[in-house]
């Protein structure tokens, strides 16, 4: 191994600090769900500030992934990490204070906007620090578990701290790794900026930000309410401006992503698995986190705590993941992970209301294991297909494909669960007034609420045989990628050198 390639003490303790603001990003996402009663107590929203406070987060961090990589290509990747940080820790505090709905809305975008400066960073610096193909494996892998333990452990955080605190708390945990950050990050994290970058495509930027708010603001409108007039305005807006931004991309002299990336298979290939990924793993989550605590009767604590039972066989396949990535190629691995994740959808089509409870935690626990093994191969293979200045851009795709990914679980399986769940209970809510009947009808939420044991365990029962179909259909999508992988990346030869054939 090349001394000079090989990354030492400081570079394995940078990566630790990186996987500090992943960790509090995807946390983030997840944290707030605890919170909502209480800051519904608190400030009063209206129903539509309510869907405000839980959105604004996820949509401005989507919009502003693939800006805010070519921003770090062009003023420095540590620069924007360290701004994004001293931002992230001002808007945590502000939310954790806010008075009003419309401060904590404010600051939930603001928050956002920080994220999408940490998230392309943190990948692009480690391209930076881990010139070692085995070892960039490693640290991607690191950096993966960090993204995916975040959503994992922010619901148990957030249910403890609001067992003892006020719900401001949830926001104020994002402080003090800010700050460690912000004083550690100039020593550890090394500075890199594109050499000849152009002038920053601001009209492109502000495309493309309204393309992926729209698009995504679509599909979870489908997701909530099924198509309306609002769902596929908000989806023909975003594929339109979607069309508009590659074409100027194309066009311009200094584009914020080099679109000719995706004529590389490797590049395209990888984005395309790394989106059906992230498909799977929200839409089926959903499901499964439902399961546990709306048919199975956990407390949201509890259930969170029971998904950590997964976690060791989570850990286990991605350490022989890992020890395999240089010595097995790549399609391969890629593959397997694929294999583990539709065997996984198998497994929990055979899930019953009644079911054990053993037999979820092994579907669910197969899910991230499969999605995990896979999601850090690809992030590495994006990454070493882009030359080494457009690392920022090409991260963020990566992150963008996963915030699209998660959009289309969500209101993909989520529709066609939804669609057998409100066939299956037009039957069992004749008992109901009127309204209590159409909420029980349309959610197993509802229905629970109803405290009729007639029409709960109706709803238990439709509820489940949505979640099968919906695993089905999974499963399905998951083997037909699959193969799309192994075809798309079997050209990628077993090497340290890979990240100079992926560029072929």
């Amino acid at each position: 191994m090349n001394d000079k390639l090989t990354a030492g003490r400081r570079e394995w303790i940078g990566l630790a600090v990186l996987v500090l603001p992943c960790l509090l990003v995807s946390m983030d996402v997840s944290v707030l769900f605890f919170a909502l009663p209480f800051i519904s107590a608190d400030l009063g929203p209206t129903a539509t500030q309510q869907l405000w406070i839980m959105d604004a987060y996820g949509f401005v961090l989507a919009g502003l992934l693939i800006t805010m990589g070519a921003v770090g290509d062009r003023i420095g990747r540590r620069r924007l990490l360290l701004i994004g940080a001293a931002a992230f820790g001002v808007a945590s505090v502000t939310a954790a204070y806010s008075n009003s709905a419309e401060l904590l809305i404010l600051t939930r975008g603001l928050l956002g906007l920080a994220g999408a400066t940490l998230m392309p960073s943190t990948l692009a610096l480690i391209r930076n620090m881990f010139h070692d193909a085995a070892q960039r494996k490693t640290a991607i892998a690191v950096w993966t578990a960090g993204l995916t333990m975040g959503a994992t452990i922010g619901p148990i955080v957030g249910g403890f701290l609001l067992d003892h605190f006020w719900w401001g708390s949830a926001f104020l945990i994002n402080v003090p790794a800010m700050v460690l950050l912000l004083v550690v990050g100039p020593f550890l994290l090394p500075e890199f900026r594109a050499p000849e970058s152009g002038r920053f495509d601001l009209a492109g930027a502000a495309i493309s930000l309204v393309a992926m708010i729209a698009v995504i603001y679509g599909i979870k409108q489908i997701a909530v309410d099924g198509v309306t007039a609002s769902s596929v305005a908000g989806l023909v807006l975003g594929l339109v401006l979607a069309v508009a931004f590659v074409h100027r991309q194309r066009t311009t002299a200094s584009p914020l992503v080099d679109v000719s990336l995706f004529r590389n298979r490797t590049f395209s290939g990888a984005v395309v698995v790394s989106v059906v990924s992230m498909f799977c793993f929200i839409g089926i989550t959903m499901y499964t986190n439902q399961y546990l605590q709306l048919v199975l009767g956990m407390r949201p604590f509890t259930a969170a705590l029971w998904s950590l039972a997964v976690m060791p066989g989570v850990m286990i396949c991605m350490t022989i993941s890992g020890v395999l990535a240089n010595k097995v190629r790549v399609s391969v691995l890629v593959t397997s992970g694929l294999v583990v994740l539709a065997a996984a959808f198998v497994v929990l089509t055979q899930v019953r209301a009644d079911s054990p409870l053993w037999l979820v935690l092994v579907g669910a626990g197969l899910v991230a294991s499969g999605v995990l093994m896979t999601v850090s191969l690809l992030a590495d293979l994006i990454l070493t297909a882009a030359p080494a200045e457009q690392a920022g851009a090409a991260s963020a795709v990566s992150e963008t494909g996963s915030e699209l990914g998660a959009a289309l679980g969500m209101a993909i399986l989520g529709s066609v669960g939804a669609a057998i769940y409100h066939a299956d209970m037009a039957g069992h809510v004749g008992s109901l007034p009127p309204d209590l009947a159409r909420v029980a009808q349309d959610t197993l939420g509802g229905a629970v609420a109803s405290g009729d044991p007639t029409v709960i365990t109706a709803a238990r029962i439709a509820f489940t045989e949505g979640f099968t179909v919906a695993a089905t259909f999974g499963a399905v999508v998951v083997a037909l990628t699959a193969v799309f992988a192994y075809r798309a990346l079997r050209h990628v030869p077993v090497s340290v050198k890979q990240e100079e054939a992926v560029a072929a």
